[in-house]
């Protein structure tokens, strides 16, 4: 029978839900003990790989993803259950599993089928896992190879009296709503032959194949196990002789008849009901202890999200062009027109804000990633090592959080290579044959600071020096420590003896600065010899706003990132020395600095080119300062990012655009791109 609903509409919140189960799934593998497994992780391992089968058997256009969380759930099953006992080799396969799962979920969101030969493979894995098991022991095995039908002919054999009675199934302390849901639940589980409910109690009498177990299964989707009782139990005596059409119908009717068929997909017919009160979000809230509200969370789409930040941005350029207009004002003739634009000012900065938010999401979603990367790695270079976290709940915008992904992943293989050293040699230094490796974030006023912090070896500085000098990269052996430590980011530098499979390329660290200056942080290294190495990460928290200070150049504006700023002056003659016919460097406070002109790099018409009239604004960018000569200063405002790239093309020098309040354009200057320029220079000269 058709219901006339199109389910595809919703695919894309199965595949969102199927994403966040498998992270779970991966995270409780992890934390996993072999000898002693936590119960409560097995069954929130259990309850992703049902949910999802589930859900996959609901739509039945997923059959490879269905199947495969059978044959997993089965097994997960018997080791919730004491059946099975865990062994390090079963955790590998079951994460390897739940790498070919988010393929799948990947590939049937893109429309595409999945990778046949990892689907045989690993189904391959999984049914031989079952066999052995099946081998080792007795009466149990049966329920491996087909619980399904396994169940089916246990409830129709001869059994003891007591098998033969229904499965009366409680739920206490429970909601209105959630007791509506479950009675559906049972409906679809079996015949109910009678119930007793009430506003925080239901009773059902069940005559069902699934076992206890199955039918606790499904009522945790809506209520915690603790809620839910399910023992075989006679009917009350005034219904023994309950609903002739019940009575009608045997046990062994068609029910038991379609799950039996061997060559059908299974999950598509048993299972799909199951998931119809979409089990994952409700495995999900069920946690809450039913204190939840139908509009506590909605899924919206981030690109929705995006039109309404750039909505909010334009109405920010807006409010800002009637400050500018209102500052021409009388503010005695025009005080309720300008009180009332400085109250829309507030309102604007207050809704952006709200709006900016939306878009933050927590660094766990990072570092829940790296428990697997962390365990693989060092077992493939048999170390020892502890993954810490810290500041997991620091927010960071959904934009930046994705793309430090990448840059953090080459850090930590990093420290896992070449910082912590082997058991054996941490051991002869006197240090525990376990290393630790931390990965921290925390706020700092508009900024967040992500650290990789490993008590390895730390680095050599001996080595490095020899490296770069072997490189041209220095001339001299008195560089200071955290100049020299940059070198490491330098293009195809690695002092690796050997290249592995994981880093020693040089070509990882290289990437790991480019990408984070992309993204308009900068990076640190501190280390010291025999005690670990620090790397660390400063970022801006959004890169939709920008705290900005406006120079003109000519009949130009310009906006400098206010977060490299350090200090501007008027340069004397006396401070300004020439070393070649275009450069000069200018003396500030003991130190001497590149200068730079603005009017020069982008060929601006009308540029001041008297440096004791220009005003020399001193810029800070990784481990240089620098001077850049503007012609004034404007003042120092919040600005909106405009991409640059997107609406016209990328140009050399400058990072983004923004639209000012009287609605010209003024682009925003690419600091480090300078800091680049202003390196090569003084390299060219020493």
């Amino acid at each position: 029978m058709s219901s006339g609903v199109d389910l595809s509409q919703f695919f894309e919140t199965f595949f969102d839900e199927a994403d966040e189960l498998l992270t779970d799934m991966e995270s409780l593998l992890l934390e996993l003990n072999l000898e002693n497994p936590d119960i409560d992780k097995l069954n929130g391992i259990f309850r992703a790989a049902h949910s999802i089968k589930g859900g996959a058997g609901t739509f039945g256009c997923f059959g490879h993803l269905a199947e495969t969380t059978h044959l997993l759930e089965n097994l997960l099953d018997l080791v919730r259950n004491g059946e099975m006992s865990l062994r390090k080799e079963m955790i590998d396969l079951f994460l390897e599993t739940k790498d070919v799962l988010t393929d799948q979920v990947a590939a049937y969101r893109q429309e595409e089928d999945p990778d046949e030969e990892a689907y045989q493979r690993i189904c391959a894995q999984l049914r031989q896992l079952a066999e052995e098991h099946k081998k080792g022991v007795s009466a149990p095995a049966a329920v491996v190879a087909e619980p399904v039908v396994a169940q089916a002919v246990v409830a129709a054999a001869p059994a003891a009296d007591s098998q033969n009675l229904p499965l009366c199934v409680r739920v206490q302390r429970s909601s209105a709503k959630d007791i509506a849901v479950l009675k559906d639940e049972m409906a679809i589980m079996g015949d109910v032959l009678h119930e007793q409910s009430t506003d925080t109690e239901l009773t059902v009498w069940l005559q069902t194949t699934a076992s206890a177990d199955d039918l606790i299964a499904v009522c945790c989707f809506v209520v915690n196990e603790d809620q839910i009782s399910v023992q075989r139990e006679a009917l009350p005596a005034a219904d023994t002789a309950v609903a002739p059409s019940v009575a009608e119908v045997p046990v062994e009717a068609p029910a038991t008849v379609v799950e039996e068929k061997p060559a059908e997909p299974e999950t598509a017919v048993a299972e799909a009901p199951e998931a119809k009160p979409a089990p994952a979000a409700k495995a999900k809230n069920s946690a809450s202890n039913n204190a939840r509200s139908e509009s506590s969370t909605i899924r919206v789409g981030v690109e929705r999200v995006d039109q309404i930040i750039n909505l909010v941005g334009e109405l920010v350029i807006t409010q800002a062009m009637l400050v500018q207009t209102a500052s021409t004002l009388d503010p005695v003739v025009h005080d309720r027109l300008i009180n009332g634009i400085e109250q829309l000012e507030r309102n604007a900065r207050d809704l952006q804000e709200s709006v900016m938010s939306i878009r933050m999401m927590p660094m766990d979603y990072v570092f829940s990633r790296f428990p697997r990367v962390v365990r693989e790695n060092a077992a493939r270079l048999d170390k020892q090592i502890r993954l810490v976290t810290k500041g997991q709940s620091t927010e960071l915008d959904k934009s930046l959080i994705e793309r430090i992904i990448d840059p953090l992943t080459h850090l930590v293989r990093n420290s896992i290579d070449h910082g912590i050293e082997t058991p054996e040699k941490r051991e002869a230094a006197g240090k525990s044959r376990e290393g630790t490796l931390t990965l921290s974030a925390q706020h700092q006023g508009g900024h967040i600071i992500i650290e990789v912090i490993d008590d390895g070896g730390g680095l050599n500085r001996e080595k490095i020096l020899k490296k770069a000098m072997a490189q041209g990269l220095i001339s001299n052996d008195n560089i200071p420590d955290d100049e020299l430590w940059q070198l490491l980011f330098a293009p195809g530098f690695s002092t690796a003896e050997k290249v592995t499979e994981i880093s020693g390329r040089g070509v990882g660290m290289d990437v790991v600065r480019r990408n984070i200056q992309s993204m308009g942080g900068h990076v640190q290294m501190f280390s010291r010899e025999g005690n670990g190495t620090t790397t660390r990460i400063v970022l801006p928290l959004t890169l939709a706003i920008l705290d900005g200070m406006s120079v003109q150049v000519g009949n130009e504006t310009f906006i400098l990132p206010l977060s490299h700023v350090t200090e501007s002056m008027q340069p004397t003659t006396e401070q300004l020395r020439q070393l070649s016919n275009d450069d000069h460097v200018i003396h500030v406070r003991g130190e001497y600095l590149p200068v730079i002109s603005l009017g020069d790099i982008f060929s601006v018409d009308g540029a001041e080119t008297d440096m004791t009239k220009a005003i020399a604004v001193i810029l800070q960018a990784e481990d240089m300062r620098f001077a850049l000569l503007v012609d004034h200063l404007i003042g120092q405002h919040q600005v909106v990012v405009k991409n640059l790239e997107a609406n016209y093309r990328k140009i050399p020098g400058i990072s983004a655009a923004t639209i000012l309040g009287d609605g010209s354009v003024a682009l925003i200057v690419d600091v480090f791109a300078l800091h680049r320029l202003t390196r090569d220079r003084v390299g060219s000269l020493s």
